[in-house]
């Protein structure tokens, strides 16, 4: 039995005639941060869908914690490039949407820790229409780490926002992470924020996907992408992609 928290194997995932997902097999040990990066349209989704519970695969089976993953399960949270905040509720409302088994009190200053966390202290009563990209966003991390989930599944985050204030939320998830202790998977376009956050990153293949590459990153935090260390992974990264 392995002792690794996510053990994904033998997954496979087509729809019709058109295989997207062939024969992935990988594992994730607890409090290990992985980015997946690959080709556009090569199954990166799909893949961490099935990961989380969301799609059954054909073929295969995905272990968390050494049991069969059915369905979505309370220990995990997906944060998406579309987000998830509800917009009649305010920032408050939405981060405490989670809390269960708890007072109102209790409720309420675990969501104002969280707010604080993301460097939202002020806007509690403000509505999503009224916070710029980044606030959402911000928003958002904090309705995902106050229900404390074990593990975080990101699918392209920041894809949505622009390239500074991705690199500053990119920054503040860093800092989260190494305040509280998270399994993370990250699907992701870009190459330097997978250099950036993870400490291993995976190549797939262009569609049906399988594991190309495994790069482990061997950096210490902060990092800084101009490390000439970083660079050379840049380079072999974008390499296997064929760029």
């Amino acid at each position: 039995m392995s002792d690794s928290q996510i053990v994904v194997d033998g997954i496979s995932k087509g729809f019709g005639e058109l295989s997207v997902v062939d024969d992935v097999r990988f594992e994730v040990a607890d409090g290990e941060f992985v980015a997946i990066v690959g080709p556009s349209g090569c199954g990166k989704s799909t893949l961490l869908n099935i990961i989380a519970g969301f799609e059954r695969p054909d073929r295969g089976t995905v272990r968390i914690d050494g049991a069969r993953v059915t369905g979505p399960s309370r220990n995990g949270i997906m944060i998406s490039q579309h987000g998830s905040v509800f917009p009649w509720l305010t920032v408050q409302d939405n981060v405490m949407f989670g809390l269960t088994g708890a007072s109102q009190e209790e409720r309420v200053a675990l969501a104002h820790r969280y707010i604080e966390m993301v460097g939202l202290s002020g806007f509690e009563k403000a509505y999503p229409h009224e916070l710029s990209g980044g606030m959402l966003k911000r928003a958002e991390l904090a309705r995902a780490f106050v229900v404390k989930p074990e593990i975080l599944y990101m699918d392209e985050p920041f894809s949505a926002l622009d390239a500074l204030m991705s690199l500053r939320m990119q920054t503040e998830l860093r800092r989260i992470l190494d305040e509280e202790r998270h399994t993370v998977l990250l699907i992701t376009h870009d190459v330097e924020e997978a250099i950036f956050l993870a400490d291993r990153i995976l190549v797939l293949s262009p569609r049906p996907t399988t594991i190309q590459t495994t790069f482990h990153v061997d950096l210490p935090h902060p990092r800084k992408l101009s490390d000439p260390k970083a660079q050379i992974l840049r380079e072999a990264i974008l390499k296997e992609l064929g760029l």
